[in-house]
């Protein structure tokens, strides 16, 4: 168990998937944790789940993130560890993207990203660590993720910028991109059942350790990047995907 007593930890997008268990494994080292998500009844159901503070925030608005970080300060001062987790994924091809579609996940995948850290900076410790959530789709050229794919490479790209400009502060930025993860993400495409299983079958036969990875998986290197053990880490972005990053899924 890695010591995170005493810590004061922010999972945003914390009711389901990798957040739900990053909020878990991060309380279960000793750190008191607070998640977000942007439905009230899915926050309150996790957040008693959990045993955790739940706060309802849609990570799309600014102001909404500002009022965010006004209640944790209120309830908890100082933040120790933020999981920049809260993403949402759309497929669709190329000359088939609307502008909505664009904005949609570019507002809550990189613009709700960026202002999660930009807002919460004036409240996080100095030494407190950052990780954000990418993919390992940022890299792959996978058909139908153009939108998704530059959203998270936006993100790869900011977290090295920023790991740059806090380190005077000690604060830790890194990014983590998970490969395929069994979490309810991929039931929010929009894509039939049928389509969503060829499409599992599909990643499946590429992933080199053939099986798609728990959202756990994801929790134990987000509790390692919070902790000391990793206090000489950071601008690093950790691929945790199976080994699928290194058998394209393109070809």
């Amino acid at each position: 168990m890695r010591e995170l007593n005493g810590k004061i930890a922010v999972v945003t997008g914390g009711n389901s998937g990798i957040g739900y268990a990053s909020a878990k494994e991060l309380k279960e080292n000793g750190a008191t944790v607070i998640i977000t998500g942007r439905s009230e009844e899915k926050v309150r159901i996790a957040s008693e789940e959990l045993g955790v503070k739940g706060i309802v925030a849609d990570v799309s608005s600014v102001s909404a993130i500002e009022e965010l970080v006004k209640k944790v300060e209120v309830e908890f001062n100082k933040v120790d560890i933020l999981f920049v987790n809260a993403g949402i994924f759309q497929a669709a091809p190329i000359g088939q993207i609307s502008e909505e579609m664009f904005d949609h996940q570019m507002g809550i995948n990189f613009k709700g990203a960026f202002f999660t850290t930009e807002k919460f900076l004036p409240i996080l410790n100095d030494g407190a660590s950052i990780i954000n959530l990418s993919s390992v789709i940022a890299y792959t050229g996978m058909p139908n993720t153009a939108v998704y794919a530059a959203s998270k490479a936006a993100l790869i790209s900011y977290t090295r910028a920023a790991a740059t400009e806090l380190a005077p502060r000690k604060i830790r930025v890194n990014v983590i991109n998970p490969g395929p993860i069994a979490t309810p993400i991929y039931g929010k495409t929009g894509m039939e059942e049928e389509q969503l299983n060829g499409f599992a079958e599909a990643m499946q036969n590429r992933i080199p350790l053939k099986r798609f990875g728990q959202p756990e998986d994801i929790a134990k290197l987000v509790s390692f990047l919070a902790s000391d053990d990793a206090s000489f880490i950071t601008g690093s972005e950790y691929n945790i995907d199976g080994g699928i990053n290194i058998n394209p899924l393109v070809g």
